[in-house]
C-alpha cells in the first residue's frame, strides 16, 4: 500500500462537482496536501472552507486558474513553482457542456476544447518544464462517453474526412479549425463536446510517448454525473430534459462520488497503464469501467497532428512530441 501523507495531489475545476468531490476523496485517502483550483480567488476559498468541513483535514491549498485565459494558466504554474514541490497525482478535471451559440475565449479559441484540453495542456507542460511533476506521477484527464461515438446526438467529428474534403489531407489545419471554431467547421452543441472529448482520448495517447518511464496518463470518463455544474451552459433541451431524466432512469447517471471514484481508481493504476481511455461499457452512461478500444480513437496520425495544434494554439508551449 502507498503512503499518501508525503503526497501531493491538484485537481482542476475544484469549485464543484466533480473536482470537488475528487478533492475530497483524495485527502480522505490521506493525501498530504491536495491543490484545488478555480476561476476566481474566491470561488477557491469557498471550495477549501467545505472541503475542511466534511473531510476534517486540513491540507488544502488554493490556487486561482481559468482555461478560458491561458495567462492565469501561466500565472498559476509559476504560483506552484515558487511555491515548491512535485506532484504525484495530476486530475484535469475542470470543463463545459457547450450552449446552442459558440462561445470564443479571450484568446480565440472555442470554450469547450479551451476548457477541457488547451488550459490543461499548457498546464501540464509548464509543470512538466519546471520539473514539478514526480517521478511516478498520475496524470489522469476528464474524458466523456461521447467521445465513443455510440451517444445519441454526440457526434465526434471524423478528422480524416473533414480533412480530404476542406484541406487536401491537411489534418492540422483542420483541427484547428474545429479548436478556433472557425469556418467550415461548425458549432454544434453536442458534436463540438464529443470531439472535445475525442480530442481529450488523443492527447492522452500522444503524451503518453512522450513522458518517462514511471509517469502515467490516461483519459477517464467519470460517466454521467448530472449533479455537477459543467452543463451549466447547455442547451435548454439538454438541460431541463435529458438531464433531469438522466437522473431518473436506472444505469443512466451515478453519483458525484462514483464519477470521482473513477479518477481515483486510474490514478491507482500501474507503470504499464498509460495512453489509455477509460470509460463505461459499450453504448453504457455508468458502471464499471473499461479500456475504449475504437478505431476513431486509435490514430497516431490524427493523435500527432492534433498535439502539433494544441501546442500551437497554446502559444508554442508544447513537451517534444516525439524523442
Amino acid at each position: 500500500m502507498i503512503d499518501n501523507a508525503n503526497r501531493t495531489a491538484l485537481v482542476t475545476g475544484a469549485s464543484s462537482g466533480l473536482g470537488l468531490e475528487t478533492s475530497a476523496l483524495l485527502a480522505e485517502d490521506g493525501f498530504g496536501r491536495v491543490i484545488i483550483t478555480a476561476r476566481t480567488a474566491a470561488k477557491a476559498d469557498a471550495a477549501r472552507q467545505s472541503l475542511l468541513a466534511r473531510t476534517g483535514a486540513d491540507v488544502f491549498e488554493t490556487l486561482t486558474l481559468d482555461n478560458d485565459h491561458l495567462s492565469t494558466v501561466e500565472a498559476a504554474a509559476e504560483e506552484l513553482a515558487r511555491r515548491g514541490g512535485q506532484i504525484d497525482v495530476l486530475v484535469l478535471n475542470a470543463g463545459i457542456v457547450p450552449g446552442s451559440d459558440l462561445v470564443k475565449t479571450a484568446d480565440g479559441l472555442e470554450a469547450t476544447v479551451a476548457s477541457t484540453l488547451i488550459g490543461h495542456h499548457l498546464l501540464t507542460m509548464r509543470l512538466i518544464e519546471k520539473g514539478l511533476i514526480g517521478d511516478a506521477a498520475r496524470i489522469v484527464i476528464s474524458g466523456s462517453e461521447a467521445a465513443r461515438g455510440d451517444v445519441p446526438t454526440f457526434n465526434p467529428l471524423d478528422v480524416d474526412s473533414f480533412a480530404a474534403e476542406h484541406f487536401n489531407g491537411d489534418m492540422e489545419a483542420a483541427i484547428e479549425a474545429q479548436i478556433r471554431m472557425e469556418p467550415p467547421a461548425k458549432h454544434k452543441a453536442g458534436s463540438t463536446y464529443a470531439t472535445a472529448k475525442q480530442f481529450v482520448v488523443w492527447w492522452a495517447a500522444e503524451l503518453a510517448r512522450t513522458l518517462p518511464a514511471g509517469v502515467t496518463v490516461n483519459a477517464v470518463s467519470p460517466g454521467s454525473t448530472p449533479e455537477t455544474e459543467a452543463g451549466r451552459n447547455a442547451p435548454f433541451y439538454m438541460k431541463r430534459v435529458m438531464m433531469p431524466v438522466l437522473k431518473l432512469v436506472p444505469g443512466m447517471s451515478h453519483s458525484l462520488a462514483d464519477g470521482a471514484g473513477r479518477y481515483i481508481e486510474v490514478a491507482g493504476y500501474g507503470d504499464d497503464i498509460t495512453g489509455k481511455f477509460f470509460a463505461s461499457k459499450p453504448k453504457k452512461m455508468t458502471g464499471p469501467i473499461e479500456e475504449v478500444r475504437l478505431d476513431h480513437l486509435d490514430n497516431p496520425a490524427a493523435q500527432q497532428a492534433l498535439w502539433n495544434v494544441t501546442t500551437k494554439v497554446a502559444g508554442g508551449v508544447g513537451y517534444p512530441a516525439r524523442h
